[in-house]
C-alpha cells in the first residue's frame, strides 16, 4: 500500500493550518496542557544585548583609534581678526527722495572674495618677515597655499567679518592674519583713491571746458546789447507766452545736459577700469549702494564660494592622499573650472557694464538732442516774433545754462572733496590677531565623542547584520511563533567532556536527579496531558536535521515513560544512521526490525526486553538497501498497529525530515509526531520546511523539544541560579518511597489546575511503585 492512501486516514487534521487543534481529537473534550506562544516579537534592545559583544568591540575599536589619532594628529593653532567694514564711497549721484542709501547684501560677500584675492594675499606675502615662514616651508606656491588655508566667513547676524588662519605655528597664524589685513586695508583704500580721483579729473576737465564756454557767451551778449540799444524794452519778456515756453525748453536742456555729463563720466570711469574687474565691481556695488544702479545677480559670488570650498576640500584631501591621487586630480580639475567660470563671468560683467554705461551715455545724448531741436523751434518762434530781443534772449539764455552747469559743476567738486583720502574704504579691526594658546585641533572631547559614535553606529550596524544573517533559532518564543507549534520541553545541555551516546542516551537512569533528567521528566509529562492516551500510543520523535539529538531524546524519553509505569517500546527505524542499539548496547545485527520486515523472524523474536521495567527496544537491525521502500511497505503498517495494541507508548525514532523521505512516511501512521530542534543551531528555514512536509503526509505534530539549551540561557527556561538537584527526595521506611513536590518547569505551560480525568490518570501512570532502578518519578 502506497504512502498516499494510508495518510488519508488522518485527512486534513494534521494540515499547518490545524497544527494546534489537531493536537487533540476533541478539543471541546479535553483540555490541552501545553500552550501555544501566540505572537514574538524581539525588541531592538534584546537583539543588541545578544549581540552586546559585537558593539562593545566595535566602539573599543573606534575609541582606539581616537585616541590614536589624537596622539599622533599634528596640533593646529588658529589665529582670527575681525573687521568691521562700513559701506562709504564718493557721492557722485544724488541720493534719493528719502535720503536713505539702501545697503546691499552681497556687499560683505564681495570684500571677503577681495580679502582672498591673489593680489592681496600677494602683497602681504611680500611684507617684511613673511619669507623665512616655517608655515611655507618646501611650499612652491606660497599665494595658493596661504589662500586654501584662509578662511574668511561673514556674520549672519552683524557686519564683522572674522578673517581666520590655521597652522601648526601660533605666533604665524597671527602674523600671517594680521599681514593680510592690512594688506586688503591698503589696497582697496589705494583702489577706492583712484576710482574717486579720475572721477575729479574728468569733473575738472569739464569744469575747465564749461568755464570757457561761459567767458564766450558773457562776451557775445555783451557785444550784441551794445549794438542793439532798443533791446531795454524786452523787459517785459516773461509776459510772452513763447519767452516762457523757451525758458522751460532751456531748463530741460540743462538737466539734460547734466544727465548727459554724469553718464559720460560713468562710461569713461567704467572703460578706463575694464581690466580691473574686481575694481569694477566694486565701483559698480558702490554706485548700487546707492540706489542709482539695477542690482546685479549673485551667481559670481556663489562661484567663489564653491572655490573656497573645493580649495578646502583639497587641502583636507591633501592631508590624507598624494597630490597625484585621482581625488586630488578631480578636485583639481574642478577648481580650475570654477576658476574659468568667474574669469567668463568676469569678462561677461565688464562687457555688460561697458554696454550698459555706453547705452546710458547713448541715451543721454539722445535726450539732450531731441531738448535742443525743440528749443531751436521754440528760438525761431521767438525771432519771428522779435528778432533783436529774441537774440539777446538767446544769448542770455545760453549764458545763464551755461553759467547754472558750471555752479552744479563746482559743487560736485566741493563735494567729492580733491583730498587724495576721498572716498576711502572704512575699515575698523575690531579684534587684532593673536597667537592662539590652546590648539583648536584636533579637539579631544570631539574627536572620542565622534569616534563613540561611530563605534555604536558600527557596532548596531554589525549586530543587525549578523542578526539578519543568522537564520538559527535562539528562544523558545521566536520557535511557538514560527512554527505555530507548542514548546513540550527544554532540555538543557550535557556539558561534560566525552560522554558516549549510551550515557547521553540513559542520562535520566544514570543520573535520576540532574537537571537533564528532570527536563525529560517535564517533556514526558507535557506529552501525556497533550493528548488522551488512546491517541498518542504511537509517537514519532523526529528532527529536522541530523545532529540534533533526536536519539538521545527519544531513549531518556522511553525510559521516562517506562519508570512512570508505561509499558512503553522504542523501535528504531533510522536504517540510514541507527543509533539505539549503542545506546543500549544490543546487537542490531542478529534481530531488528528489517529482519521483521523481510520474513527472516517474528515481531516478538526481535523486541528486546531491557532489565528496566517495562522497557522494551526495537532495533532496527541489519542495513537494507531501500529503507525508504521497506518503511512504505503495507507490512511495517502492520508491525505499526500491532505494537499500538500491545504497549502503552511506541517511541520511534526516526532519520531527519529534511535529509530522506522515511521521517514523513513514519509520521503519515503515527499517532502524534514531536518534533525536536537544537537550541542555537536549528535553522528557521529548515525547520519551517520539517513542519510543513509532515503537515503535507497528515503528521500530527503536538509539539516541539528544544535540545541542547545551554545553562545559563533564560530564553529557554533556564538560568545560572536555578539547579533541579536542589530539590531532593526524601526515602520512608519499608518498601514505599515518599518524595516532596517537584516543579515542572517547561516553557508553554499553562498555569492552571488538571482536569479529574487528567488527575486520575496523574495517579494511574505517574505515580507507580519504586522499580529496580530506585529512580524517582513525577
Amino acid at each position: 500500500m502506497g504512502l498516499a492512501r494510508r495518510t488519508g486516514r488522518l485527512g486534513n487534521e494534521g494540515t499547518m493550518n490545524g497544527r494546534i487543534e489537531g493536537n487533540l481529537s476533541d478539543p471541546a473534550e479535553a483540555t490541552p496542557f501545553v500552550e501555544t506562544v501566540e505572537g514574538f516579537s524581539e525588541s531592538l534592545f534584546e537583539i543588541l544585548w545578544r549581540r552586546r559583544w559585537t558593539v562593545l568591540v566595535a566602539v573599543i575599536v573606534a575609541m582606539a583609534a581616537g585616541l590614536i589619532y589624537l596622539q599622533r594628529a599634528t596640533p593646529l593653532y588658529t589665529s582670527t581678526s575681525r573687521l568691521y567694514v562700513e559701506q562709504a564711497g564718493p557721492e557722485v549721484w544724488e541720493k534719493d527722495a528719502s535720503g536713505v542709501v539702501t545697503r546691499w547684501s552681497n556687499y560683505l560677500y564681495t570684500q571677503a572674495e577681495l580679502l582672498k584675492q591673489s593680489g592681496t594675499l600677494s602683497v602681504a606675502l611680500a611684507l617684511p618677515g613673511m619669507g623665512n615662514l616655517q608655515t611655507f616651508a618646501g611650499v612652491d606656491n606660497p599665494v595658493t597655499r596661504l589662500r586654501r588655508k584662509l578662511d574668511v566667513v561673514v556674520g549672519k547676524k552683524d557686519e564683522i567679518i572674522d578673517v581666520s588662519f590655521t597652522c601648526p605655528y601660533p605666533e604665524e597664524a597671527a602674523h600671517l592674519v594680521n599681514s593680510v589685513v592690512d594688506a586688503y586695508i591698503t589696497q582697496h583704500n589705494e583702489r577706492r583713491r583712484n576710482t574717486s580721483a579720475e572721477i575729479v579729473k574728468i569733473l575738472r576737465e569739464e569744469k575747465t571746458q564749461r568755464d570757457a564756454e561761459l567767458k564766450d557767451k558773457l562776451q557775445r551778449m555783451v557785444d550784441f546789447s551794445q549794438a542793439n540799444e532798443g533791446l531795454a524794452y524786452g523787459a517785459s519778456q516773461e509776459s510772452n507766452v513763447i519767452m516762457r515756453r523757451l525758458d522751460r525748453f532751456q531748463q530741460a536742456l540743462d538737466d539734460a545736459q547734466l544727465a548727459t555729463i554724469e553718464c559720460k563720466a560713468f562710461h569713461e570711469t567704467v572703460r578706463k577700469m575694464a581690466d580691473d574687474p574686481v575694481g569694477l565691481r566694486q565701483f559698480i556695488d558702490t554706485q548700487r549702494a546707492r540706489g542709482v544702479y539695477i542690482a546685479a545677480t549673485n551667481e559670481a559670488t556663489t562661484l567663489r564660494a564653491e572655490l573656497r570650498r573645493l580649495e578646502r576640500e583639497r587641502a583636507d584631501c591633501l592631508q590624507r592622499l598624494k597630490s597625484d591621487a585621482p581625488p586630488i586630480a578631480a578636485l583639481d580639475a574642478e577648481i580650475e573650472r570654477v576658476r574659468m567660470q568667474i574669469a567668463e563671468m568676469d569678462e561677461e560683467f565688464t562687457s555688460r557694464q561697458l554696454a550698459v554705461a555706453e547705452e546710458l551715455y547713448l541715451a543721454a545724448v539722445g535726450r539732450e538732442k531731441e531738448l535742443t531741436d525743440g528749443l531751436e523751434q521754440q528760438r525761431q518762434a521767438a525771432i519771428a516774433l522779435n528778432r533783436q530781443l529774441s537774440q539777446y534772449t538767446l544769448l542770455r539764455s545760453d549764458y545763464e545754462q551755461t553759467l547754472r552747469f558750471c555752479e552744479i559743476l563746482d559743487d560736485k567738486i566741493r563735494k567729492l572733496n580733491v583730498d587724495p583720502d576721498v572716498g576711502a574704504l572704512t575699515v575698523q579691526i575690531v579684534e587684532t590677531a593673536v597667537p592662539a594658546i590652546e590648539p583648536s585641533e584636533p579637539q579631544k572631547a570631539r574627536t572620542m565623542g565622534l569616534a563613540l559614535c561611530l563605534g555604536l553606529f558600527a557596532g548596531v550596524g554589525l549586530a543587525l547584520l549578523r542578526q539578519w544573517k543568522d537564520q538559527r533559532l535562539h528562544s523558545t518564543q521566536e520557535i511557538g511563533a514560527l512554527l505555530g507549534l507548542p514548546v513540550l520541553g527544554a532540555i538543557p545541555s550535557m556539558t561534560a567532556p566525552k560522554q558516549t551516546p549510551a550515557i547521553r542516551g540513559q542520562k535520566i537512569r544514570i543520573s535520576p536527579e540532574s537537571r537533564e533528567a528532570e527536563a525529560f521528566r517535564t517533556v514526558r509529562t507535557a506529552l501525556f496531558f497533550g493528548a488522551p492516551k488512546d491517541e498518542a500510543r504511537t509517537i514519532l520523535v523526529t528532527s529536522p536535521a541530523p545532529g540534533e539529538g533526536k536519539t538521545t531524546t527519544v531513549s531518556n524519553l522511553g525510559i521516562a515513560m517506562a519508570q512512570a509505569g508505561q509499558r512503553t517500546l522504542i523501535v528504531d527505524t533510522d536504517f540510514r544512521r541507527p543509533m539505539q542499539h549503542k545506546v543500549f548496547g544490543l546487537n542490531r545485527q542478529a534481530r531488528g526490525l528489517s529482519c521483521v520486515l523481510v520474513g527472516q523472524m517474528g515481531l516478538d523474536e526481535a523486541i528486546e526486553e531491557l532489565p528496566m521495567a517495562n522497557l522494551f527496544v526495537l532495533t532496527c537491525g541489519p542495513d537494507v538497501p531501500n529503507p525508504a521502500e521497506m518503511l512504505n511497505s503495507d507490512r511495517f503498517a502492520e508491525i505499526v498497529k500491532t505494537l499500538a495494541g500491545r504497549y502503552d507508548r511506541v517511541l520511534i525514532d526516526s532519520p531527519p525530515v529534511i535529509a530522506v523521505a522515511d521521517a514523513q512516511i513514519v509520521a503519515a501512521l503515527c499517532d502524534v509526531t514531536v518534533l525536536v530542534l537544537r537550541a542555537h543551531k536549528s535553522m528557521r528555514r529548515v525547520s519551517m520546511q520539517a513542519c510543513d512536509s509532515l503537515a503535507g503526509v497528515g503528521g500530527r505534530i503536538l509539539g516541539v523539544v528544544v535540545n541542547d539549551v545551554p545553562r545559563k540561557s533564560d530564553r529557554y527556561g533556564y538560568s545560572g541560579g536555578y539547579g533541579y538537584s536542589d530539590y531532593s527526595y526524601r526515602r520512608s521506611g519499608g518498601n514505599g518511597h515518599a518524595r516532596t513536590p517537584t516543579p515542572i518547569v517547561e516553557i508553554g505551560v499553562r498555569d492552571q489546575r488538571p482536569s479529574g480525568d487528567q488527575l486520575q490518570r496523574l495517579r494511574a501512570g505517574l505515580m507507580p511503585d519504586v522499580t529496580e532502578t530506585d529512580a524517582p518519578s513525577d
